[in-house]
């Protein structure tokens, strides 16, 4: 008997973008719609959580509905829904969650919680129809810097996490120190292809690295400090070579870790994770790391690596075909903030 294909639908709504897609056995996209807030929230330098619910309020019905019309299907087709239940804002999670629960109480389909890093993990899968643990994971993000290993599709262990502030939080606000706008990674990114390696602005030595733990507190303190001083005593300063010498230094920790992972556990292979994800001064750098011991990365494509709902039906699916994270339609509760 041919095995039948599983269709996950996936909704996300966990910052700015409202997201909807359909998804074949975790790996085929068969539709992905995502509103996307951007130009609206530049106007206030970053994300006004009041305004991102109201939006995905208006915006997810549309959404959902385009959806399954691109992938030329209907609700009875799909066999499951997933939704980001967290980590994320408050009000705009309790958007898609509410949205999800009406339709899986409606339908009678069956829901499932999925935690929004898990979703940036398998957007990789998505990618890479090859792809399978074990492997090691950098899940790189606005809310989180870690190295996970990857067990198997559904099942991971942390060595090692962000004590302070995490990368992509250290890019917006040394992005906002310069003058930059929202959203501050590309802008970053962009400046400092223009840009040289000029300062040094801590002293960690990346020879000396004892653990997996990363922290970016210190590093965004003194570029900002270094900025300051620089505008107190009237001097120029050079946003470009600033910007260049800042992301050497803050791809260059998790760049030294990710090979200190490799080596230590013996893998060959490391997947990317998460929206600093798709910055090619980290890819191009992790590549020449893994390429010196004989390993390789794997990454998703840009649209892939923004917050969108194929990576969300894609952990779906392997988390329902495991049994895991089904949910109940009426108890379900949204959360800000959830372990990896």
């Amino acid at each position: 008997m041919e095995k039948k294909d599983i269709l996950i639908l996936g909704i996300e709504s966990s910052c700015d973008e409202t997201s909807v897609a359909v998804v074949k056995n975790g790996r085929e996209v068969l539709s992905m719609v995502t509103n996307t807030q951007i130009d609206i929230h530049k106007l206030y330098g970053g994300v006004v959580p009041e305004i991102a619910s109201r939006n995905h309020v208006m915006n997810i019905d549309t959404v959902y509905t385009e959806a399954l019309a691109q992938a030329n299907v209907s609700i009875d087709d799909i066999d499951a829904i997933a939704v980001t239940y967290g980590a994320g804002l408050l009000g705009a999670l309790i958007v898609g969650v509410n949205f999800a629960k009406a339709l899986a109480y409606m339908t009678g389909k069956p829901l499932i919680a999925v935690n929004h890093i898990e979703g940036h993990i398998a957007a990789n899968y998505i990618a890479h129809a090859e792809l399978k643990p074990p492997f090691a994971c950098l899940i790189v993000s606005g809310g989180h810097t870690a190295l996970v290993e990857m067990e198997s599709f559904v099942k991971r262990k942390l060595i090692g996490t962000t004590t302070d502030d995490a990368i992509g939080e250290a890019f917006d606000k040394v992005a906002r120190e310069c003058g930059l706008e929202y959203p501050g990674g590309p802008n970053v990114q962009k400046q400092a292809e223009s840009g040289e390696v000029k300062y040094k602005f801590t002293n960690m030595d990346k020879e000396k690295i004892k653990d997996f733990n990363f922290s970016y507190s210190g590093l965004k303190t003194a570029v900002i400090n270094f900025i300051h001083n620089h505008k107190q005593r009237g001097e120029e300063i050079s946003v470009p070579d600033i910007c260049a010498s800042f992301q050497a230094e803050a791809v260059g920790q998790v760049v030294s870790k990710c090979k200190f992972a490799l080596e230590k556990f013996g893998y060959n292979k490391i997947i990317l994770a998460g929206g600093v994800s798709a910055n090619t001064y980290l890819r191009n750098e992790m590549d020449k790391m893994a390429e010196s011991i004989g390993a390789k990365v794997y990454y998703p494509p840009l649209k892939l690596c923004t917050d969108n709902a194929a990576m969300i039906a894609s952990a779906g699916y392997f988390n329902f075909i495991e049994g895991k994270g089904i949910a109940d339609p009426k108890t379900l509760v949204p959360t800000s903030n959830i372990e990896l």
